[in-house]
């Protein structure tokens, strides 16, 4: 069975609204819709996406949503149908991953594999079938549309100027508020805040063995608020959504067995097992984190303070401060200067990129100001705490963007509506060139496209 691609779950899928098994026309239960080129569109499958999207927790009450459904369902048929023309290759080891996780979050979202079959009637080795045939018509369709775009040659300086004159200027778009900033990073003592935390796991474990409930020590001190509350217990899931430190941990425990201490990028754990099947695990967990106290803090505080003063006294810069001080690694080699590494490479920062103890700081400063020692965030993605100061270099206020202060994005944008362009002329070729025939259920539809019902 053909099923929507998730690019078009996430356009429609806060519209849908609720159904349940249906009938149509005194008892029909299924019946053609849609044929596109060879391409054939059932009312099940349309009702079926219904049913994926609330397992998937949306939820609407749009009155005309399944002709939306049923357009972005054609308009993904020629997308689809040109692909098998062109024998679009997919990387089938990465939709056997997205599948893998798909199914891990069904039966998270239902609590078991029961309760998933239960809903949609059939067994998970069927849905299994019809979610891989979903993920590799979707990847199908994703790679044909790469190709369409990348048929787009990007467009040279000159031609993006024509853009930018040409287009009205409340069209262009909006560049926020951006900051440019240096930074002196301090971390605090890992080492000595991983053996405390290590240390009261080590008690905890000892008073479980001697008959003390886990699940009374999690509710009491474990920092994990959803599962503390529920006494640790984190239901029966897919173990592939656990670190793998931790599912690798809790499946060599036996029922009811108690586990070492087990260290994730979360912190520090125990690990109770409750059950477990080849793929799915019922486990409880007491999480620990390290603690950072305040002499830590206090002490950190003073060696920033000391830099931040030899600054303001024009005895040490800022840049060889942090050359010689600071603990991040990367900002460190230019003299504290950040940069999104990650994703543009820019040292310019809006502020929904800014760590929020940063900007918190860095809105109250001046160009060349420093701040306090404050408390923030690395930028490792795991939240670790360290101590900095800051020192703002630039602030560029929000404005529409200019040629060439915002040439990049001016460039991506332009690209971005040439590709676009070329999209839509694909699909109104397509419908033009395609045999076309759509049921009289929907004929009264007002589709985005009136090529749809021009046949």
């Amino acid at each position: 069975m053909r099923k929507i691609g998730l690019l078009v779950l996430c356009l429609v899928a806060m519209m849908l609204p609720e159904v349940k098994a249906q009938r149509y026309n005194n008892g029909l239960v299924d019946k053609t819709i849609a044929l596109v080129g060879n391409e054939m569109i059932m009312l099940s499958e349309l009702e079926s996406e219904v049913m994926n999207m609330k397992a998937r927790g949306y939820t609407s009450t749009g009155k005309d949503i399944r002709c939306e459904v049923l357009e972005s369902m054609m308009e993904d048929c020629l997308f689809l149908m040109q692909a098998r023309l062109d024998s679009v290759s997919v990387n089938m080891d990465y939709i056997q991953v997205q599948l893998e996780d798909y199914v891990a979050n069904m039966v998270a979202n239902f609590g078991g594999i029961e309760p998933m079959e239960t809903y949609f009637g059939k067994k998970e080795y069927q849905l299994r079938t019809e979610w891989l045939e979903m993920f590799t018509e979707m990847s199908m369709k994703q790679e044909m549309q790469r190709e369409i775009r990348s048929k787009v040659k990007e467009l040279t300086p000159s031609q993006v100027r024509d853009y930018y004159r040409n287009v009205p200027q409340d069209s262009l778009p909006i560049i926020s508020t951006q900051y440019k900033y240096r930074q002196i990073v301090l971390y605090p003592d890992k080492e000595a805040a991983a053996m405390e935390a290590k240390e009261r796991l080590l008690e905890f474990r000892q008073r479980i063995l001697d008959g003390t409930s886990f699940a009374m020590l999690a509710t009491m001190y474990s920092q994990d608020p959803g599962s503390a509350i529920r006494g640790g217990d984190l239901g029966m899931v897919s173990k592939s959504i656990f670190w793998p430190e931790f599912s690798d941990a809790a499946s060599m425990l036996k029922d009811n067995q108690v586990s070492p201490i087990v260290e994730t990028p979360d912190g520090f754990h125990l690990i109770q097992m409750i059950e477990q099947t080849q793929d799915m695990m019922h486990v409880r967990h007491i999480l620990i984190k390290p603690y950072y106290g305040d002499d830590q803090r206090q002490a950190a505080f003073k060696r920033l303070d000391s830099l931040r003063n030899l600054v303001l006294a024009d005895s040490l810069s800022f840049y060889d401060a942090a050359r010689f001080n600071s603990e991040d690694a990367k900002s460190r080699t230019n003299g504290g200067l950040v940069a999104d590494e990650q994703y543009t490479g820019s040292s310019y920062f809006e502020v929904d990129m800014l760590k929020p103890a940063d900007y918190k700081q860095l809105q109250g400063l001046s160009a060349g100001e420093i701040s306090e020692p404050f408390e923030s965030t690395d930028n490792e993605g795991r939240g670790n705490l360290v101590y900095k100061i800051v020192q703002l270099e630039e602030v560029v206020p929000a404005h529409p963007a200019a040629f060439e202060q915002d040439f990049p994005v001016l460039l991506q944008e332009a690209n971005e509506r040439a590709a676009q362009k070329k999209i839509q002329d694909f699909l109104n070729e397509k419908i033009a060139t395609t045999y076309i025939v759509i049921d009289p259920l929907f004929q009264g539809c007002d589709f985005k496209r009136a090529g749809w019902l021009g046949k």
